[in-house]
């Protein structure tokens, strides 16, 4: 079912702030409550998904998890079910400790290859080491922009060793390099009442500037007029972003605080032409490896992306 009113106050906000609250309105219409049919193919399909969590001092998380298709399966357009047995669970990540504690979570469906996405927000019901189930609350499909193709396979070698999991409160020299050459990231947000949001952002190769050792900043493309990461900022100042080293084998999970930068003059046209930004002051990062079992092959950048 439809939902009649899916925008909180901070998404209507900055709706109203762009002039973008008619088409806000128009494309809203596509979030329900359910699963859409056509998407139940799609979701079991995949052999990863972007999860967002928060913590006990409400600090969001954004995570990736990996498994064989399957791992992942919508078993009917309200529940979605995880096979942890299939699946590639990272343990170290906070989202197990996170998910005990807060049972909302945000879900991004993504295939990479193929430039499709799906989000689903909603809670988790049941947690095992062998099953996860998620009750959905609001689905809807995201347009192809901004997303860089990637083909995954499997491997049957090793082709990262495994590295201990590491943590700082200020980036370190190789990670700020990393993310300054960075083509896609991942990034969650929540809203006290209407849940856990994951989306994506992409461009080419070096949109984000790192302006010092904890201050990132990020430029925000003309979207679908919606605003949900940027009016859950408004109602919730906390972000967690997850970043892919895909030649390295390593998982670099930011969280902290974003500040969004309104109007800033824009004369190399980084933004696209929005002149919207937002920084994210860096408190806390998690490095930990992804599965040995993958690997990815770069396709292309997206044709959206601003040159």
């Amino acid at each position: 079912m439809l939902i009649a009113n899916p925008f909180h106050d901070g998404e209507r906000l900055v709706q109203q702030r762009f002039g973008e609250s008619e088409i806000a309105e128009r494309n809203g219409r596509i979030i329900a409550d359910t699963i859409m049919s056509g998407a139940l193919a799609f979701i079991e399909q995949q052999p990863m998904v972007v999860l967002g969590s928060v913590d006990d001092e409400q600090n969001v998380w954004a995570s990736v998890m990996f498994g064989s298709p399957g791992f992942m399966t919508a078993v009917n357009q309200r529940t979605v079910e995880f096979d942890l047995g299939i699946a590639a669970p990272n343990w170290q990540d906070p989202f197990w400790t996170n998910i005990e504690r807060n049972s909302q979570i945000g879900m991004l469906v993504i295939e990479l290859a193929t430039r499709r996405r799906f989000r689903i927000n909603g809670k988790v019901t049941h947690q095992s080491k062998e099953r996860l189930y998620v009750d959905v609350a609001e689905s809807y499909p995201n347009c192809p922009k901004f997303i860089t193709r990637r083909h995954m396979t499997r491997n049957q070698g090793t082709l990262h060793s495994l590295e201990e999991p590491r943590t700082g409160r200020t980036l370190e020299p190789i990670q700020r390099a990393f993310i300054a050459t960075a083509d896609m990231f991942f990034v969650a947000s929540a809203h006290q009442n209407r849940g856990v949001d994951a989306s994506h952002r992409g461009g080419n190769p070096g949109f984000i500037r790192v302006l010092d050792d904890s201050t990132l900043r990020i430029p925000d493309y003309a979207g679908n007029g919606m605003f949900n990461t940027l009016g859950n900022f408004v109602e919730n100042p906390h972000a967690g972003l997850v970043f892919l080293d895909f030649e390295r084998g390593r998982s670099l999970q930011l969280i902290g605080r974003p500040e969004i930068l309104w109007e800033l003059d824009d004369s190399t046209h980084e933004t696209g032409g929005t002149q919207r930004y937002w920084n994210l002051a860096v408190e806390k990062w998690l490095q930990t490896s992804l599965p040995q079992s993958f690997e990815w092959e770069l396709l292309d950048y997206s044709p959206y992306n601003p040159s």
